[in-house]
């Protein structure tokens, strides 16, 4: 390809995954930062190619039928560039269903809880035992069933694929989410092997000098929280 993929972006776990998987291809990019604590998700270019107000996204100039393409929602996008770069996205249809299994157990359990888990410790206006626990707790529960599945093998799926690169972002912060990885070490050992690639270390980085510490952002967590543009 030639002319480079609009990457829409902020750096959080979510924003992650796609920069690991444009940095794993090795393909042009370009970054276009969504400042979600700004409100940059609500002006209606962004709204334009992710109509439900979240990052990340992209914009495939040479999409299907060298017509461009844009696509939202995160494991969408994996599944788009896996397969038109057909890699880390097998074809075959067993190891493409242990892909998709994982990678929709990560959308659909890991990285909501997660975040909740994240919300009620770091940014909750009171503390609620309530919250802390229940998401505490699930977020636990869900890293003893990755360490499970990581008994004896190196990857989620067979090989190293997007199901990986989907859920690296989410246990990088496993302290603010109350737990220890030295309690899960099959997953502790995956961590520090995908985290060691290359790509992934560059992927982590892109954007990293514009995080804030958004519990002393009283503005931010008025958009974040209340969903509202500012």
């Amino acid at each position: 390809m030639s002319a480079p993929i609009e990457l829409h972006y902020w750096p959080t776990p979510n924003g992650w995954k796609i920069s690991i998987m444009l940095e794993e291809l090795g393909v042009p990019y370009t970054v276009n930062y969504v400042n979600i604590g700004a409100g940059d998700q609500f002006k209606p270019e962004f709204l334009a190619i992710a109509p439900n107000n979240r990052m990340p996204a992209i914009v495939d100039p040479e999409g299907p039928d060298g017509k461009p393409i844009s696509v939202f929602e995160s494991g969408a996008i994996l599944q788009y560039l896996g397969r038109k770069f057909a890699r880390f996205y097998p074809t075959d249809e067993r190891q493409r269903v242990a892909v998709e299994e994982w990678l929709f157990w990560q959308v659909g359990g890991l990285g909501p809880m997660a975040g909740q888990a994240h919300h009620f410790r770091q940014y909750a206006p009171e503390r609620v035992e309530y919250g802390i626990n229940r998401y505490t707790n699930e977020v636990n529960r869900l890293y003893g069933v990755m360490d499970r599945r990581l008994a004896g093998r190196d990857y989620l799926a067979d090989a190293y694929s997007i199901a990986d690169m989907a859920s690296i972002g989410w246990i990088v912060p496993h302290e603010r989410q109350g737990q220890s990885l030295d309690d899960f070490p099959n997953l502790k050992s995956w961590f520090e092997r995908v985290k060691s690639r290359p790509a992934v270390q560059k992927g982590l980085a892109v954007g990293e000098e514009r995080r804030s510490n958004i519990s002393e952002d009283k503005n931010a967590q008025s958009v974040l929280f209340n969903q509202r543009a500012r």
